[in-house]
């Protein structure tokens, strides 16, 4: 059993947000690879499926992003599941937009969802970095994280969140560099 989870805030006022990639990309996983109904379950909303012989557990937790570990945690625990066996989908400021890149621990810089994740459940966990670019200066870094996509970048977004549900089996085979480089030439 695999745990994926997809971090963003809950509610339709956030669904088009920046912080709400980890989302987008639970639910294009969840479409194109038929998992079962979302459903509530450890603080969050949950979906099962297969990729091969892979069982996975989709998650997206509904604490909002400050509390995203609660939820992760609480999954974690019950599958009793270890921290190579997590996988936590996020926007990073610090990719350019619509770039993916797959990382094993390492820092949570500044993003709440994964330190909130990090104290509940420790460092060492698998994160697929989701870029959206960094707006420039740091005083603008909220505005752009809670903002909403803009018009032009709902086709590169679509292209990305259909290319990791795609490429999703080589997240599976745990093949992180394969599952980067199927990304980058689909988005190419």
């Amino acid at each position: 059993m695999q745990l994926w989870a997809g971090l963003g805030n809950p509610g339709a006022l956030y669904a088009m947000q920046r912080h709400n990639a980890g989302f987008m990309a639970a639910d294009a996983m969840a479409e194109v690879l038929a998992f079962d109904p979302w459903r509530i379950r450890f603080k969050g909303l949950a979906a099962e499926g297969r990729i091969g012989a892979e069982k996975l557990l989709l998650l997206k937790p509904q604490t909002f992003m400050n509390d995203s570990g609660e939820s992760v945690g609480e999954a974690m625990r019950f599958y009793k599941l270890g921290l190579e066996d997590v996988t936590v989908f996020h926007d990073e400021l610090d990719l350019a937009p619509f770039k993916v890149k797959v990382k094993i621990g390492g820092g949570t810089a500044g993003h709440n969802g994964l330190r909130s994740t990090e104290a509940h459940i420790g460092n060492a966990f698998r994160r697929v970095r989701i870029g959206i670019g960094h707006p420039g200066h740091k005083d603008q870094v909220t505005p752009h994280v809670l903002g909403n996509f803009a018009k032009v970048e709902i086709e590169p977004l679509s292209d990305v969140l259909a290319a990791i549900a795609a490429e999703a089996e080589w997240l599976a085979k745990r093949d992180d560099v394969r599952f980067m480089n199927e990304v980058a030439l689909r988005t190419a």
